[in-house]
């Protein structure tokens, strides 16, 4: 019976060392408050400063607990730990913003100056609030794009989806931005007027009334063109302008197409909806190529085709699908053999073209030199 005696005395030795120092801070605290408003009747500027400093104080030590807390419960979920890395500084921003405009809408009104300083953060809070939402679609894109890498052997989805990611991507953000912009515009009155026509830009209306932005908007309805219909993805294979390329880049106005020789086509976005191009990977990479020469008549076509498939079939570029040699036209010297192949893409095709005639040539040139093409005069008698 003894222990619990000693328990009680333990625990009241506890609350009566406790309640002075509660007692203490809570008359600290309320002394604090009764200063604050004090300050606020004599200055309420002065409180004003305060009270964002101790508001700023209390809210980046929340954020910063609570991003350590959300830090470890998001890596299972790729796209809330991606939204959490590029979104929490602009949130936290605009909740601060939200907790002043708050606060200064409960302050004793001092003359007209508190009324600028609403308008002025009302501006700062559209401006936070758009930049949570460009950082939030920047998250949805590169979580997309990260899940869908373009490395392999066969990405054909994984460019649809990264063309159409991108593209549209741009295109919100673009959107939330002039639509930001406008609404910031309209919290003066002077520039209300500014703001409604700003927003009306992104309508119908401003796109049959707004000539001057013509290029500009032609060029985001292309982007959003091709991004839906997809006559061009990343890492495509083009011919644009008797230029062999693939597509580099696709931005909100332009498209990157690189070159064979390193160089570098810019188009525009419009240029691809309005003119004809070619699309060597619209559906597959795979792809047809032949070899032509021109034979003597008197030329041994038989062996010619045979060394022909040997030679294609022991190319490691070869994809195994269509090898065909046949005699596609004649002139009044020679006749033409075309050799038509298949490979799994343009650059293997490439080479195996160029593989598949140097040997050819070879071939004729070591067994039967004489039935290169040559001219023929006949003399008379």
């Amino acid at each position: 019976m003894q222990p619990y005696p000693v328990q009680l005395g333990f625990d009241d030795a506890q609350r009566k060392l406790r309640t002075p120092f509660l007692s203490l801070r809570t008359s600290a605290l309320a002394d604090y408050l009764a200063r604050l408003q004090a300050l606020a009747a004599a200055s309420p500027w002065a409180a004003l400063l305060v009270s964002l400093v101790w508001l700023w104080i209390a809210l980046w030590t929340a954020a910063h607990f609570s991003q350590q807390a959300l830090a470890r419960l998001t890596p299972p979920f790729p796209f809330l730990a991606r939204l959490l890395a590029y979104a929490f500084s602009p949130a936290r921003l605009l909740l601060f913003l939200l907790l002043l405009q708050a606060l200064l809408r409960n302050l004793p009104q001092p003359g007209n100056g508190l009324g600028l300083l609403l308008d002025i953060n009302a501006v700062l809070m559209v401006g936070a609030l758009t930049w949570t939402l460009v950082r939030s679609v920047a998250a949805a894109r590169d979580t997309l794009i990260h899940a869908h890498p373009v490395t392999t052997a066969d990405n054909l989805a994984a460019r649809r989806i990264q063309t159409q990611t991108r593209v549209l991507a741009r295109s919100v953000s673009a959107l939330l931005v002039l639509v930001g912009t406008g609404l910031a515009l309209m919290n003066f009155p002077a520039l209300q007027r500014v703001g409604t026509s700003l927003l009306a830009a992104g309508g119908l209306a401003g796109i049959a009334a707004g000539f001057a932005a013509k290029p500009i908007l032609s060029n985001l309805l292309a982007g959003l063109q091709i991004a839906l219909t997809q006559p061009i993805r990343l890492d495509d294979v083009v011919i644009v302008q008797n230029e062999w390329g693939r597509i580099d880049e696709i931005t909100g106005t332009y498209v990157v197409v690189g070159l064979w020789d390193q160089r570098r086509l810019i188009l525009p976005l419009q240029w691809f909806i309005e003119n004809p191009f070619q699309n060597w990977t619209r559906h597959s990479a795979e792809l047809l190529g032949s070899v032509l020469l021109w034979l003597d008549y008197r030329a041994p076509v038989p062996q010619i085709r045979a060394e022909a498939i040997r030679l294609c079939r022991a190319a490691p570029e070869w994809d195994g699908r269509l090898v065909e040699v046949q005699v596609v036209d004649t002139s009044p010297q020679a006749l033409q053999m075309r050799v038509l192949v298949s490979a799994a893409n343009a650059e293997q095709g490439w080479h195996l073209r160029c593989r598949i005639r140097e040997e050819l040539i070879a071939f004729v040139a070591r067994t039967c030199p004489e039935y290169l093409p040559r001219w023929r005069v006949e003399r008379p008698p």
